[in-house]
């Protein structure tokens, strides 16, 4: 029987194979294979922008990172590869040129869509947790605080933050947004090794237990949200709490019980009066401190007005406002907190369409305001500086052709300052939004107090300009010095993880800010005695 591989090899040695050529076939279609599945588009990407998946960070503070491809190198990119140019007078042109055409038209929309793919993505905020820090190892005293009762704990904290050890620099914290680092690093830490919340379970739904998540009014909503999902935070045992927290909403109590043009919100706050006493009269609580170590959070206009009717509501309780008016007597500084007042249009993703401002060389703009003409302050402004100036973008609500061309965030993101006025009360989505594309804020509304001041340095990364002085305005902002305006502006970068909402909490975001200026003015209120030492 015959071998059949001798067979084979017998037949290709009657073969004549011109090995050369096979050879230099090969290396051809190799090459092509090659090219055809190489990225040409990373070519023309810097190291620096081809790997842009990992977050930077700046002086220990996490800077976020998107996703953006440099649209001027792109250009570049189309214009090796463009189509090259026929004579029109050739009737081949002439059918070259068309399918040419037809060539570019395709590739055209094809990049259209992978551009609207791409922004897509830019309009994600990527946010990453920063490095664990080193686990703090807790002292005896700390472990015994742990275990005192509520109100020597809290003695023990007040007079730990009082002499808080120097810090400098930190991992964690961009030192330049702070009034003193040092006080707010110590008093966060205890705060997150001591706090406990009792939340009352009392009162029926929509007002109470039911958060509104959408909106200009969502930070009374999110803040519920998270703070009854909590499990740090939270006791169900109201004895070893340090604070006790009435979970209403005061937009659901608009819904509920606001009458439309009845321009009367009294009922709302007689509702507020019985719910108090009711919870006064079932449980001891209360009677105790006479409402001083209860809180509530309400981001709507009306919040102040809803305490009016319960004195000791009125005078004792913390009060987390957006509404923070130091003119009407009802915000107390050093005992109540100014609550962020942020505007939320996915309940779902809260970091959806936020971020990603731009360089400061990208920004022609000097300032710019748009909006509803409400209040005493935005009618004087558009009176001075609407159609007056080429670099002051002043406008009422943004019309509807200067928006087809550039959208009310396109005009943040390219402006260097973003106009905060009033409306009719003093606090302002526009502050929280500036912070949100890097342009930075310049507050117009007199006896505002700003959010978190217990806390943040305002000075070094906002204007806050008197109503009186809006007829200069221009020259206020002109007379900023570069480095200042740079330095403010990296600054604002710096600060935006403050004000961030997230459905899981992260440390320093804005949930975990709010509850620490309350717990830090719970910790003003108290008197401590000479010793403090538990382990005495």
């Amino acid at each position: 029987m015959r071998n059949p591989l001798k067979e084979i090899i017998k037949g290709f040695r009657r073969q004549r194979i011109r090995w050369r050529n096979a050879f230099l076939f090969g290396s051809i279609m190799t090459t092509i294979v090659v090219l055809l599945h190489t990225p040409m588009l990373s070519i023309f990407l810097d190291d620096n922008e081809a790997d842009t998946s990992s977050p930077v960070y700046l002086n220990g503070s996490l800077h976020l990172n998107i996703q953006i491809v440099s649209e001027a190198k792109v250009e570049n990119f189309r214009a090796l590869t463009a189509t090259p140019i026929v004579e029109s007078n050739s009737s081949s042109g002439s059918i070259m040129g068309k399918q040419g055409d037809e060539e570019t038209g395709t590739d055209l929309s094809r990049k259209r869509r992978k551009r609207k793919k791409r922004n897509k993505t830019k309009e994600e905020l990527i946010l990453t947790d920063p490095p664990p820090s080193p686990p703090h190892v807790l002292s005896s005293s700390e472990r015994r605080a742990r275990t005192l009762p509520p109100k020597e704990a809290l003695s023990y904290a007040k007079h730990e933050i009082q002499r808080a050890p120097l810090v400098i620099n930190d991992n964690d914290l961009f030192a330049p947004v702070f009034r003193n680092l040092s006080v707010f690093k110590r008093s966060y830490e205890l705060m997150e090794l001591i706090l406990k919340v009792y939340i009352y379970p009392d009162g029926k739904k929509p007002i109470f237990h039911t958060p509104h998540l959408n909106g200009i009014y969502a930070s009374e909503g999110w803040f519920m949200k998270l703070m009854e999902s909590n499990t740090q935070f939270v006791t169900k045992n109201p004895e070893k709490a340090h604070l006790f927290y009435m979970p209403y909403s005061v937009k659901q109590l608009q819904h509920a019980m606001f009458v439309p043009g009845s321009h009367n919100i009294k009922p709302l706050s007689i509702f507020l009066r019985d719910y108090v006493n009711m919870l006064s009269i079932k449980y001891p609580f209360w009677n105790r401190t006479h409402g001083s170590d209860h809180f509530i959070v309400a981001c709507h206009d009306w919040g102040p007005y809803t305490v009016n009717e319960h004195p000791e509501l009125s005078r004792n309780t913390i009060k987390a406002l957006c509404n923070a008016d130091l003119s009407d007597g009802v915000f107390v500084p050093g005992k109540d907190v100014s609550l962020p007042e942020t505007s939320i249009r996915n309940a779902g993703r809260p970091l959806r369409n936020i971020g990603n401002g731009n360089r400061v060389s990208q920004r022609p703009i000097l300032a710019f305001f748009a909006g509803n003409l409400h209040g005493r302050v935005r009618p004087q402004l558009l009176k001075h500086w609407r159609n007056k100036e080429e670099g002051m973008k002043i406008y009422g609500p943004l019309p509807h052709n200067v928006a087809r061309r550039m959208t009310y965030v396109q005009h943040m993101k390219a402006s260097k300052y973003c106009l905060c006025p009033m409306g009719y009360e003093v606090n302002s989505p526009r502050i929280v939004e500036a912070i949100y594309y890097e342009c930075v804020p310049v507050v117009i509304a007199d006896n505002f107090m700003l959010p978190f001041s217990e806390v943040l340095d305002w000075s070094a990364f906002s204007v806050v300009v008197p109503e009186k002085d809006i007829p200069q305005l221009k020259e206020i902002l002109l007379g900023i010095p570069m480095r200042r305006y740079l330095k403010m502006q990296r600054n604002v970068k710096m600060v935006q993880r403050h004000f961030l909402w997230s459905p899981k909490p992260r440390r320093f975001d804005v949930f975990h800010m709010i509850l620490h200026s309350i717990w830090f003015n719970l910790l003003n209120q108290i008197q401590t005695s000479s010793n403090h030492d538990p382990d005495s």
